[in-house]
């Protein structure tokens, strides 16, 4: 999903989980949280909060996930 918004947008975890299941996506946030997180880990996407890039492991509060620029796009 974030491949599909391009470079320079960023969406919501929750909309990954809605994108999943529509009716059940709160059940799958700590799933898409810890995806998320391996994801940054791995230097595909960014965790961004308030505009800015933030360390995964020690953000509190709304985040949002956009592709790493400096890393192909996922497969």
């Amino acid at each position: 999903l974030v491949g599909d918004r391009g470079p320079e947008k960023t969406l919501c975890p929750s909309e990954v989980a809605r994108a999943l299941d529509a009716e059940s996506w709160r059940d799958l946030m700590p799933r898409v949280g810890t995806a998320g997180l391996n994801l940054a880990e791995s230097g595909d996407i960014v965790v961004m909060q308030r505009g800015r890039r933030v360390d995964p492991r020690q953000v509190k509060g709304p985040i949002r996930y956009r592709l790493n620029r400096e890393s192909p796009p996922p497969r």
